[in-house]
Formats: structure tokens, sequence, C-alpha cells
């Protein structure tokens, strides 16, 4: 990535890091979803495709899991046709608010929510595995900003690597991620993967000058 852009880029995520810091906690209805974000948890962001397209995937006989969960809107529209969703977050006050948003909107039974580093606590296999990673490559600095900043690609790159071992045979997974963080280096680790990917919805944003292109992807093998 050039070295502007990536300036330019910091700048951009340090803005939206102070308006989302600002804005919590927030109730938010979402999807049919009422969810209470309390502060240090990552809101649903974005035009929503990602969350959309999750009841598409999903079906009823299916094994689900939520990676990096925030707020638990990925667990709680997957749990809609669902009955096995297992939903984790490395911010412990993330699966909190997660598990009470279950409660909530009706959902708790079907879903179990884990503290949990990537796949550190997480068993067996799953049909269809969520994914929406932090996009910025640097530290975050608080709970908060873990749901938008990934040192390094760290918590990427385990996820890449390791999530083939977390398949079944026929799953997918779910992607979300932008040109707002380095896209060519996730190409790189889907490669890696050997991992075939399908763009199912794209969006435009521009801001200050600076356009960038969301996409969700389907992943499989």
């Amino acid at each position: 990535m050039p070295p502007e852009r990536a300036r330019r880029l910091r700048k951009w995520h340090d803005d939206a890091y102070r308006e989302m810091h600002d804005s919590l906690p927030r109730r938010i209805f979402h999807l049919g979803l009422e969810l209470r974000v309390p502060e240090d948890v990552f809101p649903p962001a974005g035009d929503g495709s990602f969350h959309r397209l999750i009841r598409d995937e999903v079906r009823p006989s299916d094994r689900v899991l939520d990676m990096g969960t925030g707020s638990g809107i990925g667990a709680l529209l997957a749990a809609s046709r669902s009955s096995d969703v297992v939903a984790v977050d490395i911010n412990p006050k993330a699966v909190a608010a997660a598990a009470a948003n279950a409660v909530r909107n009706g959902v708790a039974d079907r879903i179990r929510f884990l503290e949990s580093d990537v796949f550190a606590a997480v068993d067996g296999r799953f049909d269809v595995i969520l994914f929406d990673p932090p996009f910025r490559w640097f530290k975050a600095r608080d709970l908060l900003e873990l749901g938008t900043a990934d040192e390094n690609y760290r918590a990427l790159t385990t996820f890449m690597t390791n999530a083939v071992s977390y398949l079944r045979p026929g799953g997918r997974i779910l992607l979300h991620f932008g040109t707002s963080g380095d896209i060519d280096y996730l190409y790189q680790l889907i490669d890696a993967a050997a991992f075939k990917k399908e763009v199912l919805a794209t969006e435009e944003l521009t801001r200050e000058r600076l356009s960038v292109t969301y996409y969700v992807f389907r992943l499989t093998r």
C-alpha cells in the first residue's frame, strides 16, 4: 500500500474511532433486532449488506460459528435460522453484551457464547463461519478498537491459516473486508489456504476524497 494512502486511511480510522467512542453506549434497532451496545463494544457498521446475507446463507441444519461477534448481531441473525450457533470474541465485554442481546431477542437457547482469541476456545467443525474482521493493521489502543484494528493482521492471519480445520465438508466462510485495509494481503491469505472466493456484495464509500470498497465474500474449498 502506498505510504500516502496508508497515512490517509490512518486518519480516517482515527476520526471514525473517536466518533464511535463518543456514540457509546447505544440502543440500536437493526434488521428487526434490538441491540444494546455498551462502551468498549463494537456496534454494527456499514450498510448492513454483510448482516443481511447471513439469513440468506445459513440453513436450518447448519452449525454456525460467529467469529468476533461484537454486539452479537451475526450470531443473532444466524440463530433466526439455525439452532446450533457458537459466538466468540476476544473482548469479554462484547461476549457479555452479545449474550444479553440474545436474551433480549429471544434466541439465547440457540447460541453458545465464549471468550476466545480467534479459535483458541473453539471446538468442533462448522458448516458456516461468519467473520467481519478488523480491517486495520496497527495496534489497538483499547478494547473498543480491537473491533477495527489488528496489529500486523495477527488475528486475520491466524484465522485464514486455521479456518479449514474448523469447516465441515462443503462448509463455507462468509467474510467481510474492504480496501480501507490491505486487501491484497487478504487475497494472499485466501490463495495460500486454497480457498475459492465469490463476491456476494459490494459497497462503495468516499470520505474526504478517499474512496474505499467493501466486499462480502463467500469462501469455499
